[in-house]
């Protein structure tokens, strides 16, 4: 149940107006949100189109393009998950994703289809952080985080109505686990694969996941089944308050889900599911105690800092760990106007 919104304004929460600083053209990316998501500034705007172009010909996108090969990896084309964390395929696409990146672009669609062709298991749907000799993912080394966050990053990049990711969006639909540990696992495929995913509790990762895909698929295309599978989803995370233990309300669940990242690849912190959340409308009273966090941690110029960061591992770094980060900040606000418009 969605709860009716405050009516604090949600500027009034803000130490200073950071909203010029969110602007400078420098990272092209967060302008660009900002002008649509914070702004509402339309698609036909000339500051909207300007940042838009120049999201794939300044900043870090360019970057990692450069690092690519021609057929769409990057690195080792075997190691597009595990041995390459997090310079692999896959996690270079999230990233990709996460920037905005123009899926019309030809090597945003290499990238793609070289993830569809080798990570997706072509019978199931699901996605794979392995191969198989006869091409597609290994059906037994699908993992749900995994194939959340590809049919979130495909979906970005346009490919909503590919017969591929309806496969992939079906595998959520059918075997994403959204329980509380209450359910005798079956004993068949693919449960009994990986114990960390499938095991007497349901992964949270794997459902943050599993949700932001769905939440990501227009509203105009979601059938009852996955507005089901949302609502399952949506009241699996309010049981456990965003972060806490749903069995013993006083304990949390995972301590580094309190800091706060960018990008978050396969991990989530509580700002990333509350951006979830209220992307679908929620604005639950058992989101509150993630929120009060999140307004917590705004500094004295009205910033959001960056606690902890894949710097170091990705193909390029993205701001400095415990600086003020515009990616923060960016999601910190469209939260917050979310919950108190």
């Amino acid at each position: 149940m969605i709860i009716t919104k405050l009516m604090t304004n949600w500027k009034s929460f803000l130490k200073k107006d950071i909203i010029n600083w969110l602007l400078e053209k420098e990272n092209p990316s967060v302008r660009y949100y900002t002008l649509t998501k914070l702004l509402e500034k339309k698609s036909q705007d000339s500051e909207v189109k300007e940042a838009k172009e120049q999201i794939m010909k300044t900043g870090v996108i360019p970057k990692i393009l450069s690092k690519q090969n021609p057929k769409g990896y990057w690195g080792v084309p075997e190691d597009f998950y595990i041995r390459s964390k997090y310079k692999g395929t896959v996690w270079s696409l999230i990233l990709l994703a996460e920037l905005g990146a123009d899926g019309s672009d030809k090597r945003i669609k290499n990238a793609c289809e070289f993830i569809l062709n080798n990570s997706q298991n072509p019978k199931s749907g699901g996605f794979s952080y392995e191969r198989s000799s006869s091409g597609g993912g290994i059906a037994s080394k699908i993992l749900p985080c995994l194939t959340g966050n590809m049919v979130w990053s495909l979906i970005r990049f346009g490919y909503i109505n590919d017969l591929r990711i309806q496969k992939g969006i079906k595998w959520i639909l059918n075997y994403q686990r959204i329980d509380d540990g209450k359910q005798n696992l079956p004993k068949n495929w693919p449960y009994y694969a990986h114990k960390s995913c499938f095991g007497k509790h349901s992964c949270h990762m794997g459902v943050v996941k599993s949700l932001k895909a769905l939440a990501e698929i227009p509203e105009n295309k979601r059938t009852k089944e996955i507005n089901n599978k949302i609502d399952q989803a949506v009241e699996y995370i309010l049981i456990h308050h965003i972060y806490k233990r749903s069995h013993n309300l006083s304990k949390i669940s995972k301590p580094s889900w309190l800091k706060l990242v960018f990008p978050h690849m396969y991990q989530c912190d509580i700002l990333e599911i509350l951006d979830i959340l209220t992307s679908l409308g929620y604005n639950d009273k058992r989101m509150q105690d993630a929120i009060d966090i999140v307004i917590s941690k705004q500094n004295k110029d009205g910033q959001w800092i960056l606690e902890n960061t894949y710097n170091g591992r990705l193909q390029v770094d993205i701001e400095r760990k415990n600086k003020p980060s515009k990616w923060i900040t960016l999601n910190a606000l469209k939260v917050l106007k979310k919950c108190y418009m």
